[in-house]
């Protein structure tokens, strides 16, 4: 009785905190996480070699600087360095109708959107959820579109099909069934750089908007931190001991999308689709099982393994769901008897083997801020963000209120920002 009386007391207290927690974080106002950004610190264009970057290392609350290429003097031996391996798609289509009006439709996600192979597989027609440029003089005309392939030309017609939300479905067929969507796309499409760049697409981008590992197609923004790793990075971090895997998150057109909404509370998380190696997760449950240090390679890499942690922990807490899925919210409404960091992949590795499957994949809408309590990661490597956004406040949620020395320092010293910029190496602050 009086275990019973024990329990049900930590339940209510569970309760009673997590209730607390997710209501300080709904309650964050996002202009408190605003910094002025002149439009001299945006690097409009990449440098001419990916490793030469600066690179800011923040650690014990302290500020230092370095180069990138000498990353590996700057990690301790047996970290492990985890890596989105997504894959940037041509992912703007643009379409002229009969009236000389031109459409741009912004392929976003595949409407089965944990099936992207399928969909990149796809012969004579497939269905995408997408954005649409100009939508008002988009009518009920099917649009047309003529692709140069070197095997002649291919006949592109794209159907909207119905709303939903801010997105449109749209329904694509092609009549040359021995092309497939993916090089469909590839050839007909134009690789999506960020809107803040003020530019148009240029041929240099099909290179540097690329990670030199990136192998799944599926994303429509690079994950940007990876895009100073050289082979030559890669080799040193191998001769210092330092280990590497990957993970994959498909980055959505959500990246970009500020928090119009006054507090965090009215902000909807984009979704993003996910896949994990059971490899990896083996690679990352030795790391904990011997405390050794995780390194994440962006912030879609931290989400990635933050979400798997949370799946892990509904697994043991009885949630059989084949697939995972980690809600906007979800970080915030269990604060006590949660499951250790390796007991929660260790949950994910056996529900893997017992279905003899050797990938987990499902999608996550989880948002790091200023209040969560971070499961899985160390230290963070990622680049310089903007203003008033959800990458911003994933960045004070690590190191705290240190995020504004951090940037100051940034601005003061005359680091590049955003996508093409500068990078940063971060430990995290208990």
């Amino acid at each position: 009785m009086l275990l019973l009386k024990n329990v049900s007391q930590i339940l209510k207290e569970n309760r009673g905190m997590s209730e607390l927690i997710k209501t300080k974080v709904q309650q964050i106002n996002i202009k408190d996480y605003s910094y002025h950004l002149p439009e001299s610190n945006i690097a409009l264009y990449p440098l001419e070699k990916r490793d030469e970057s600066k690179l800011l290392i923040y650690q014990n609350e302290s500020i230092t600087e370095s180069i990138f290429s000498s990353l590996h003097q700057h990690l301790p031996q047996q970290s492990l360095l985890v890596f989105n391996n997504t894959k940037v798609i041509h992912a703007r289509l643009l379409f002229k109708r009969a009236t000389g009006a031109v459409i741009e439709v912004f392929c976003i996600e595949p409407v089965d959107h944990l099936d992207y192979q399928l969909a990149f597989t796809s012969k004579h027609n497939c269905i995408w959820k997408c954005m649409v440029g100009n939508a008002k003089r988009w009518k009920e005309d099917i649009l047309e579109k003529w692709v140069e392939t070197p095997q002649g030309q291919v006949k592109l017609t794209a159907e909207k099909t119905k709303k939903e939300g801010e997105l449109f479905v749209v329904k694509f067929t092609w009549d040359n069934p021995y092309f497939f969507f993916g090089e469909i796309l590839h050839y007909a499409g134009i690789l999506p750089i960020p809107p803040y760049l003020n530019r148009d697409t240029e041929q240099s981008d099909e290179e540097r908007y690329q990670t030199i590992y990136a192998s799944v197609q599926g994303s429509v923004a690079a994950p940007t931190a990876g895009l100073h790793f050289t082979q030559e990075v890669f080799e040193s971090l191998s001769h210092h001991l330092i280990d590497k895997t990957e993970v994959t998150l498909h980055v959505g057109a959500g990246t970009f999308k500020p928090v119009k909404s006054e507090s965090l509370q009215a902000h909807e998380m984009h979704e993003e689709t996910i896949y994990i190696e059971l490899a990896s997760l083996k690679k990352i449950k030795k790391q904990l099982h011997h405390k050794l240090p995780i390194v994440a390679v962006g912030t879609t890499s931290m989400r990635t393994l933050e979400s798997v942690y949370w799946y892990g922990a509904s697994l043991i807490t009885g949630n059989l769901s084949d697939t995972l899925y980690v809600s906007q919210w979800q970080p915030y409404e269990q604060q006590l008897l949660l499951p250790t960091a390796a007991e929660s992949i260790e949950a994910v590795i056996n529900k893997l083997e017992s279905a003899k499957q050797t990938t987990i994949q499902g999608s996550t809408q989880i948002i790091i801020a200023p209040g969560y309590q971070f499961k899985i990661v160390d230290a963070l490597i990622t680049n310089f963000h903007q203003p008033e956004n959800t990458l911003i406040l994933l960045i004070a949620a690590f190191v705290n209120e240190d995020w504004r020395k951090i940037y100051d320092y940034a601005l003061q010293h005359q680091f590049r920002f955003l996508s093409y910029g500068d990078s940063s190496l971060l430990w995290r602050k208990n």
